[in-house]
Formats: structure tokens, sequence, C-alpha cells
């Protein structure tokens, strides 16, 4: 592997096989894929023709089990992940890559270990530092392994973090532009996307929305 701006280009990454995958919005074709290097298993998403040079609407989303599964109102995760599925099949075209890196990077029980925190008053970015992690572990280096399996050579990157788009690229993959995807804001988790705004960079103007109205 090569080292990119301080994070990895990943060469290879092993593709088991795909099917159609029917949901609310469209029938997607659904990609698995295993990373030898760590055992981890991720999905994509695709619909339509992304393998014709053009870049695609797409969405690299990293798992939350409590927002995508479970309906946890405490972030933005899930509504994130149906934005993006809802977006794509209306645009006819488009890739969702599913990472498997639970928290920010620090899996399942960590997470709850920090929302444990974060109920004692402790954001979101203080509660990982204090058990002893960095605020954000996630890597992208995946993603262009992945991409280039399915065709896919350049992002319309739906994201309100510009430092994720520079993570992404980072990784060797194109972003042509970011697309915004502020969706999800809810009582419960208003000091959560402040926090990202105001300590990761996010961009969110319903946030200022909300709080001039």
């Amino acid at each position: 592997m090569d080292e990119v701006g301080g994070g990895k280009v990943r060469t290879r990454i092993e593709h088991v096989g795909s099917c159609a995958l029917p949901t609310p919005w469209a029938t997607f074709r659904l990609h698995g894929f295993v990373d030898p290097e760590t055992g981890a298993e991720h999905i994509a998403l695709a619909l339509g023709d992304v393998d014709d040079g053009a870049p695609v609407l797409a969405r690299v989303h990293s798992e939350c089990l409590t927002g995508d599964a479970l309906f946890s109102r405490r972030c933005d995760c899930g509504a994130q992940l149906e934005e993006a599925m809802r977006r794509i099949a209306a645009e006819g075209r488009g890739v969702v890559l599913y990472l498997r890196q639970e928290g920010r990077g620090i899996g399942l029980s960590n997470k709850i270990r920090a929302y444990r925190l974060q109920d004692c008053g402790a954001d979101t970015v203080d509660a990982n530092l204090a058990l002893g992690f960095d605020a954000d572990l996630r890597r992208y280096d995946v993603c262009k392994p992945m991409l280039e399996q399915l065709g896919v050579r350049s992002l319309r990157l739906m994201s309100n973090s510009p430092a994720k788009v520079e993570a992404v690229r980072a990784s060797g993959v194109e972003v042509a532009e970011r697309v915004g995807i502020e969706v999800g804001l809810d009582e419960s988790n208003l000091r959560y996307l402040r926090t990202k705004q105001a300590r990761m960079g996010h961009l969110f103007s319903m946030i200022e929305d909300e709080t001039q109205g």
C-alpha cells in the first residue's frame, strides 16, 4: 500500500458477489466485499449505469446500528442513509458504500459507553476522547477498490463534512462535488449536530435556521 495524505490507498478488496435488493425506493444491486487485511465485510448498493465515466451521486456511509436499524434520534445517520437512497432512486443512478466501522470506528460496545458519557453531559467528541480514542477513527481506504469493482471513476459525494470529502479524496477517489445532505434534525440530536458543526467542521444551514427561528 502507498501512503497518501496521511492515509492509505488500498489496492485490492475481495468482491464476493451481488444480488438484487428491492427497497421502498428502487431495486438496487447489492454487492458484498471482504477486506482481506481486516476481515471486515462491507457492502455497496448500486443503481443504474454507474460505469459510464460521469460523476456518480454517492454516499459513503459508516455503519450506525442504532441510527440505521434501531431508529435512534441521537444522531442523523439513519435519516441520511434513507435520504441518500431516496435521492439516488429519484435520479436513477448512484452508489452507496456502506462501511462497517461502527461509532466512528470505535465499535458498538465502546459506542454504548460513549453514549453513557453523553448522558452524563459529555459531547460526542469529549466522550470518545475520555474513552482513550480519537474523535474520529474511520478509514476510507477501501473505497477506491470497491468503486473500481463497480466501474465508478468519480463521485458527487453526499456529505456535510468537508473533512470527510478530503479523506475520501486522500484515499485515491476523485470527488467532483460535495452535495449537502441535511436531514434528520430533531430535539434529541440538536446538541450532537451542533457539536459536529462547531468541533468537526460539518456544514449545517438547518441548524442556523433552527437557532434563529
